[in-house]
């Protein structure tokens, strides 16, 4: 199990972007959250698969249509023994 969290900052909120982030993840099979944080940011984590998880860190970079990103803060890499998320929510 791979897990990777990404704090992503721009115009992120008020756009569709954590609801498009957990269709993207649920295509690609992996748990974990997309979350609003207070100062306007997205916080992510994303747990499965280590090639569809960095998918989904890379599509982060752009994101839906209405978002513009500015940048995604990337936390160090993980392997986890078993997975703390059995599906991709919006908290």
């Amino acid at each position: 199990m791979y897990r990777q969290k990404a704090v992503v900052s721009g115009h992120v909120q008020g756009v569709g972007f954590r609801y498009a982030t957990r269709e993207k993840a649920r295509e690609l099979r992996l748990g974990g959250y997309a979350r609003n944080l207070e100062d306007g940011r997205v916080d992510v984590l994303a747990e499965g698969d280590r090639s569809a998880v960095q998918a989904l860190i890379a599509w982060l970079d752009k994101g839906p249509p209405h978002a513009r990103v500015a940048h995604v803060e990337v936390a160090a890499m993980e392997q986890a023994e078993t997975s703390i998320h059995n599906e991709f929510t919006t908290g």
